[in-house]
């Protein structure tokens, strides 16, 4: 662009920053809450597209100040993959009404396929720290509600028993709204944790709030459980009984108690139809959740797509002490051969910190995964936290980073 365009559009930015700027129409920053909406042109998600928003784009493309990906994606209004002088010229006609829409579109939905959603990342690598304002409170709270659901007791005698999960639902969900449907994650503690933990820190609720607001991830449902219930008792032996047969609790209780009653996916509650939404649905979980997220691609392979064990390796053969990567990673290989998971789909984000008293489990399953071909970047990774501990620090890092990576695909 000549040197005269680009000063008659830094003068044309001052003319209207100074002057009275069109009346804001009523253009929320996430148009559908349901379905991830935005608007191209909106760089600062304010509802208008004016100056200001030109003047974002030629601050980011001086590298002056780095956009978000959502703001990058809104800034690319003529759809070319560049964030440059020409957008913050379409931008300022826009704002004066010589032009009613831009090239790329009005609106684009957040997460879909593009030059800024489509995130490659190296196989293994470091991940990165959580920005503080992700942890502030967010304009736009998602809320919490406790379910109280039938369960059996599965490490004992089958008896009849009642077992509680906390549900996260984003800013916007509305429960009468049933053609608005959600992808959904579930989220799993560690030695003698407790249902609704994840929200107890008001830090990570806060981060799942502005990774949704922020359009890094697509609003989603996410689910705070566990594999206590009310006769089990908490010491290390019995907690790995309990976790052992959680996924008998997730297949016929919990899975079907939160998703009969919240939008997801799943057309009904029948295994059919729970497993037909795969795609849409994750796991995850710290320690011995981690230890159970495995588990739950072991058993539940067929209803889970995206997994997210962190700081802990898989234990369907051996226990802690005798972790038997080695058969454990034969039996995962030979799992996604039979059952033709390439095809399929499924990814892993694995993850530990540097400092983790007990990194040495995650590092030798880390290890036997890579060392087989079959386990490609598409399908597995695993990350570390440069001076990581075994805390919910390195846990809400490790969210912040492998969330935006889930559901890509999810058609």
């Amino acid at each position: 662009m000549r040197k005269s365009m680009v000063f008659f559009l830094l003068l044309s930015i001052l003319l209207l920053t100074l002057t009275a700027c069109a009346p804001i129409r009523e253009l929320s920053a996430a148009v559908n809450a349901a379905t991830g909406e935005y608007a191209y042109g909106d760089i600062n998600r304010d509802g208008d597209r004016n100056a200001q928003d030109a003047l974002l784009v030629l601050q980011a493309s001086a590298h002056v100040i780095t956009l978000d990906k959502t703001a990058a994606q809104a800034a690319d209004v003529d759809g070319n993959d560049l964030r440059n002088a020409e957008d913050a010229l379409w931008i300022l006609r826009y704002a004066v009404k010589t032009i009613a829409s831009f090239p790329a579109g009005e609106t684009f939905t957040a997460g879909e396929s593009s030059g800024v959603s489509d995130m490659e990342i190296p196989q293994t690598g470091w991940t990165e720290a959580v920005p503080a304002e992700y942890t502030q409170t967010a304009s736009e709270q998602g809320n919490v509600v406790r379910i109280d659901y039938a369960s059996e007791d599965h490490v004992r005698d089958g008896s009849a028993i009642t077992k509680t999960a906390y549900v996260y639902t984003p800013y916007g969900y509305d429960a009468d709204d049933t053609e608005a449907r959600y992808n959904i994650l579930y989220l799993m503690h560690g030695w003698g944790g407790h249902a609704g933990e994840y929200f107890d820190f008001t830090a990570t609720k806060n981060m799942f709030d502005n990774l949704i607001a922020n359009g890094d991830i697509p609003p989603l449902i996410i689910v705070s459980a566990t594999f206590y219930n009310e006769n089990s008792s908490t010491d290390f032996s019995s907690s790995i009984e309990e976790f052992r047969a959680f996924h008998q609790d997730f297949e016929n209780h919990l899975m079907p108690a939160v998703e009969g009653r919240f939008h997801t996916y799943a057309a009904s509650t029948s295994p059919e139809d729970l497993k037909a939404s795969r795609d849409h649905r994750a796991f995850g979980g710290f320690s011995l959740g981690s230890v159970t997220t495995w588990l739950q691609f072991c058993y539940d392979y067929d209803y889970i797509r995206y997994f997210l064990p962190m700081s802990g390796s898989c234990w369907y053969y051996g226990t802690y002490g005798d972790f038997r990567f080695e058969d454990n990673v034969d039996f995962i290989e030979q799992l996604v051969k039979d059952e033709n998971l390439d095809e399929h789909g499924y990814f892993i984000y694995h993850a530990v910190g540097t400092e983790d008293a007990v990194k040495s489990q995650s590092i030798g399953m880390a290890e036997e995964m890579l060392s087989r071909e079959i386990f490609t970047p598409d399908h597995y990774v695993f990350y570390q936290k440069d001076g990581g501990y075994h805390d919910f620090n390195a846990v809400q890092e490790y969210l912040y980073n492998a969330l935006p990576l889930f559901f890509r695909d999810a058609a």
